[in-house]
């Protein structure tokens, strides 16, 4: 049971965000005015079915609630390793709804991603393509530089909100090598700025962006953006490189493990119900055959299901589950079977 008056690992939605202390001296920002939170705790049609579900059925670790307690009592983004299917991005998730943060903005990198796309798009063809039609016409231009800029995840999770913002950066281990460093000075500043409409407060010292994941508008003052609360940052790797050191220094880390023995039992209770006997014996199997090979914990869910909505007999269970959770990667050269 935590001990933690913030997260609690519990999945009930609450307000103990509400007493996250003070943060540290060197971690304070002031941005503002503070705007609300977005209402969406985890169950509207703001999040997917799939990951309401997975917020709703998550269950962390002892050593999980207390780092993520760490990282928001630090104000520091949570670097979360583990083999795939552990959980990483659903505890982004889980802690979002407990603690009623609103949406999940989230950030999925790719090898081409850079620190621009996940702070803000700016399309200058179509302003350029806007402004020909109206000069055709002989009209006063229809739009405005800001009415072809979006703020992106990270740019959107950094706006003066009262409450921090829940981001997932998703396998930042799949980015170029470069993204980590470019990440550090915004990270650690909770800031940024927007050079097109720094640029343009000359004429007009304000403008109203399009945020992230909606079409709601929030106004920008001389292109600059600095957090109020910082943001719950959840940074998920597969551990396929090693970052470094400047980066993993300004990171709270936690390593995820595929869950054993009664963790796992209850991840099947949350997600499908008490266990049977049947479905006790997938997972005493799952384990064993762990000893062997990767798997994760999804292609047991999968198996259980399965073998339970087809009703089928004892052999022709096994053949199914054996076929539904095949090795993700092998320790030894064993035959892939039960």
């Amino acid at each position: 049971m935590s001990l933690w008056p913030v997260y609690t690992g519990t999945s009930e939605p609450h307000d103990g965000i509400e007493q996250l202390p003070e943060p540290p001296p060197w971690r304070a920002f002031d941005g503002g005015p503070a705007l609300p939170t977005p209402a969406d705790d985890g169950d509207t049609s703001a999040t997917s079915p799939d990951r309401r579900h997975r917020a709703r059925t998550y269950r962390a670790t002892d050593e999980a609630v207390q780092l993520v307690n760490a990282a928001l009592c630090l104000r520091r983004p949570l670097l979360v390793t583990g083999p795939p299917g552990s959980g990483k991005s659903s505890l982004a998730y889980a802690v979002a709804r407990e603690l009623r943060l609103g949406p999940v903005l989230r950030w999925n990198i790719t090898s081409r991603s850079t620190l621009p796309d996940g702070l803000y798009q700016y399309d200058p063809l179509s302003r350029l393509y806007a402004a020909g039609r109206a000069a055709a016409r002989e009209l006063p231009p229809d739009s405005e530089l800001q009415d072809h800029l979006r703020l992106g995840p990270l740019g959107t999770a950094l706006l003066p909100y009262g409450r921090p913002r829940a981001l997932l950066i998703d396998e930042i281990d799949k980015s170029d090598l470069d993204l980590p460093n470019d990440l550090l000075n915004v990270l650690e500043e909770g800031q940024y700025e927007i050079p097109e409409l720094v640029r343009a407060a000359r004429h007009s010292p304000t403008a109203e962006v399009v945020i992230d994941g909606t079409d709601a508008r929030v106004t920008v003052t001389r292109g600059r953006v600095r957090c109020r609360a910082f943001p719950f940052v959840v940074l998920t790797s597969n551990g396929e490189r090693e970052f470094p050191p400047a980066f993993l220094r300004r990171c709270v880390r936690l390593e995820l493990r595929q869950p054993r023995d009664e963790h796992l039992e209850s991840i099947v209770r949350a997600h499908l119900g008490e266990p049977d006997d049947r479905a006790r014996d997938l997972i005493a199997r799952f384990l064993d055959r762990g000893t062997d090979g990767e798997l994760a914990t999804d292609q047991l869910l999968n198996a259980i299901y399965l073998t339970g909505a087809a009703g089928l007999d004892a052999a022709s269970r096994d053949e199914l589950a054996e076929q539904v959770m095949p090795y993700l990667s092998r320790t030894r050269d064993e035959p892939d079977a039960f």
